[in-house]
């Protein structure tokens, strides 16, 4: 086993995106970084940034669904580096279809991924926590698990199903992993990406005049609370959802 690094964090969906500025952001704060996503060529430009840094990466290309796939992971970070502090739970897919187009498989894919993914690396990761110094799990949700798909939305009613399970899975394993292990969701909202950036340039005034922050939201803004929830001391928040979404939906 190689030299346990004084922080170390997991996060998937890190090729690019909220998940790539995420890992990018724990990495300047001195975390030792293990990235996950299927996309690896994208993958491997997260990781030489990371790398350029100074501190220590791994890359492991896959799809966070496969549930054995992220158990040998999640044994691969351990045996390297020991001990996994922080897991940030990005990885997802938009669909894009509603009820009367969408197909079963395609359903199947957005829960396996989007929902089931979370689970798998609950699982890798969790027991580790437990049985030793603890840890903090972030999960990324979507705004509109509450709000339900509006009219500019990139993904549909599938999107919002998966991502309101996320919600009830932060919770519950809130209370379970309690007292050793927080875990927390954040809820983007408009967050400009690769995924969502046509769209958005299509509709900005429409949009943007519905943010009382006057612009869209970047994936650096999802990541400064993703380190903040990952890093904060002393840590009394857990089983929390928070909003980041410029204020579009404040209830």
């Amino acid at each position: 086993m190689a030299a346990t690094p004084d922080k170390t964090a997991v996060v998937t969906g890190a090729a690019r995106g909220i998940g790539r500025a995420s890992a990018i952001g724990l990495a300047k704060r001195g975390f030792a970084v293990a990235l996950v996503d299927r996309l690896s060529s994208e993958l491997e430009a997260t990781a030489s940034e990371i790398a350029a840094l100074g501190v220590p990466v791994l890359q492991m290309a896959g799809n966070v669904a496969d549930y054995a796939l992220a158990q040998a992971h999640g044994r691969k970070v351990l045996d390297t580096w020991g001990r996994v502090d922080v897991l940030v739970n990005n990885a997802g897919i938009s669909q894009p279809k509603g009820l009367l187009e969408i197909s079963e498989a395609e359903w199947d894919e957005v829960l396996a991924i989007n929902l089931k993914g979370q689970f798998n690396w609950c699982k890798a990761v969790a027991p580790s926590m437990v049985e030793g110094d603890g840890g903090r799990i972030v999960n990324i949700s979507s705004v509109s698990a509450n709000t339900g798909a509006g009219p500019t939305a990139v993904s549909k009613f599938a999107y919002c199903a998966a991502k309101a399970g996320v919600l009830g899975l932060t919770r519950g394993l809130a209370k379970e992993l309690a007292p050793k292990v927080t875990v927390n969701a954040i809820c983007p909202g408009a967050v400009v990406t690769a995924l969502t950036a046509k769209l958005f340039e299509a509709r900005r005034d429409a949009i943007i005049g519905t943010i009382p922050l006057g612009r869209y939201g970047q994936p650096e803004d999802i990541a400064e609370v993703v380190v903040f929830l990952a890093t904060a001391s002393p840590m009394f928040i857990t089983g929390e959802v928070i909003d980041v979404d410029g204020g579009q939906w404040v209830n």
